[in-house]
């Protein structure tokens, strides 16, 4: 694989606001700095936590002072802002106890950087990839945030423009010949982004992987010092240029679809740990639209993988553009109607392909499979963020829109989108919400379970909702499919990503374990989050030295696993 490396730790360039020196004094009650104390007492929302394992940072560093720090309007929260710095690593302190067995790193990666000396990125994804740690040990914090080597984000660093297609972004032509040249750059792929700013993934043999949507945007870094360690080379020859930004990975094998755009269909496929090889368990043909559903997740059951094929479709005429579309690289296609297909993960077979009304959604979150009293198979039961078949949201995550709040209530209504597909032969399956979206807020998105439940039967679920007005989801909501209830968290003015569920080890309870987010606060701030999975209930927080922006999947690589 080839070698990637930094140049530098703090790139002047790579910050919107010019750097402070650390100074310890200034920063003691900001919580990120305090001389060695085994603990104290303080208050978190009314209530009394105890700070604990209080150390200076590892290294000194650059952070920007949060004395005197300014209270920002909403159009200039740090949830949308770029990164301060490319690179920063300390141990935090910590406000509460992280229980002891917590032993491990969780990841998260996203979009972090959305300007290029003065020019600003259009799209949330178009943001340059910014990879975040949280390092647990014996109740201690150490975190960290670096930006992810890709070729895209190092050639943008160097000549100081946009140098490939992003989300929404192209490289900006000289003349027409130029233009013409990076047309036929696209078809071939080299004119992609490598930008892998959407996920992160431990597979099952500890090697750990940044995704996104196309291919080439497949990275191996180290888990610990968060450096890019090169490109993760398939090394089978199925090419195609996109695959789904989330596959299905296990300690067991790697699951992912391969859309195909010329023969509109997806291509299902297996790697197993230890290889860079994917292998065909089948292919499914669309059944409707002129080119396959976008597919940024997928679910799977114990024996079947579940392939949605919505009508929100790739679009090659879109792709083209160079100013963007409300859509994006997308099109809406209602006439073409929605349809869900299952595919035994054994034969290849397909077992089912239904019609199901109009869907949107960018994230499932579990499926399982139905059984008689014999304990045959009858139907399969998938859940999903599902956006009420409106396309909108798409643009409501432009920045300008992000950065925009004026206090109305402008975030398109969600829901948890429960299909059912009949293994019966029918022709149609159905879809409904799975409980009252007023529960959480009617937002739904950034959804997490307990993986030991992956592909079955399961009771709970961790997702971001809304506390209304609002225009981006805002609350940390716990979902109870039996009870049809969710209990909500929520900070006013903060902006919470992915609650991320680690299970306690040896538990039996669905629920037992700890909730994992970052949140970016309304004056500039940040901390690391725990929830108990159980009673929803902060546990612990860390404040960090300055709020990062907001980010988008995690992982998490157990201590044994990278040590």
């Amino acid at each position: 694989m080839d070698s990637l490396s930094f140049t530098g730790v703090c790139r002047s360039h790579v910050s919107p606001s010019p750097m402070l020196d650390f100074d310890q004094s200034n920063h003691r009650k900001d919580g990120f700095f305090l001389r060695n104390k085994s603990s104290f007492a303080t208050k978190v929302d009314g209530r009394r936590l105890t700070i604990t394992h209080v150390a200076s940072p590892l290294r000194p560093v650059t952070v920007p002072s949060l004395e005197n720090q300014i209270v920002y309007p909403d159009r200039n929260h740090v949830a949308w802002t770029s990164v301060r710095q490319e690179r920063w690593e300390g141990e935090l302190v910590v406000q509460g106890e992280i229980p002891l067995w917590l032993k491990g790193t969780y990841l998260r990666n996203g979009p972090g950087l959305w300007h290029i000396e003065d020019y600003n990125f259009r799209h949330l994804f178009d943001g340059y990839a910014t990879l975040v740690k949280l390092q647990f040990e014996n109740g201690r914090l150490i975190a960290g945030h670096r930006q992810i080597e890709s070729e895209a984000y190092k050639a943008a660093m160097k000549n100081k423009k946009i140098c490939f297609r992003e989300f929404s972004e192209v490289p900006k032509h000289e003349n027409f010949m130029a233009y013409v040249g990076d047309l036929a750059k696209l078809f071939s792929g080299a004119s992609l982004t490598d930008n892998a700013n959407t996920g992160v993934v431990k597979l099952g043999d500890g090697r750990v992987v940044c995704l996104t949507e196309t291919q080439k945007g497949s990275l191996v870094i180290d888990p610990s010092s968060l450096e890019t360690v090169g490109k993760f080379e398939y090394s089978d020859s199925l090419g195609g240029l996109i695959h789904s930004a989330h596959p299905i990975v296990t300690d067991a094998e790697f699951l992912t679809l391969l859309p195909d755009l010329v023969n509109p269909g997806y291509m299902v496929v297996r790697m197993e740990p230890g290889t860079n090889e994917r292998k065909v368990i089948g292919k499914v043909s669309c059944r409707g639209g002129p080119a396959p559903g976008w597919v940024h997740s997928f679910p799977v059951t114990e024996h079947y993988v579940v392939v949605p094929e919505m009508p929100l479709r790739y679009c090659a005429q879109n792709l083209l553009r160079a100013e963007p579309t409300p859509l994006y690289k997308f099109g809406w296609h209602p006439e073409s109607k929605a349809f869900v297909h299952v595919m035994c993960k054994a034969s290849g077979k397909i077992v089912a392909s239904v019609e199901v009304p109009l869907f949107v959604t960018f994230h499932f979150i579990n499926a399982y499979e139905e059984e008689d009293e014999d304990g045959r198979v009858t139907a399969i039961v998938a859940d999903c963020c599902e956006h009420n078949a409106d396309t909108t949201i798409l643009d409501k995550l432009r920045l300008q829109n992000l950065r925009s709040f004026n206090g109305e209530d402008v975030l398109p209504d969600a829901r948890v989108g429960r299909f059912t597909i009949p293994l019966d032969g029918s022709l149609y399956g159905k879809l409904e919400a799975a409980l009252d979206p007023d529960e959480h807020g009617r937002g739904m998105d950034m959804c997490s379970i307990n993986p030991a439940y992956l592909g079955k039967k399961y009771r709970y679920a961790y997702a971001c909702g809304a506390e209304r007005p609002c225009h981006f989801p805002n609350t940390l909501t716990k979902l109870d499919f039996v009870n049809k209830k969710a209990k909500n968290w929520h900070d006013e003015g903060a902006v919470p990503s992915e609650p991320f569920f680690v299970a306690r080890p040896g538990a039996t309870e669905e629920d037992d374990g700890i909730v994992i987010s970052l949140v970016s606060e309304k004056n500039g701030g940040g901390y690391a989050l725990l929830l108990d999975g159980s009673t929803f209930e902060e546990i612990a927080r860390a404040k960090l030295p300055y709020g990062l922006p907001y980010g988008l999947h995690g992982c998490w690589v157990p201590k044994k696993s990278h040590q």
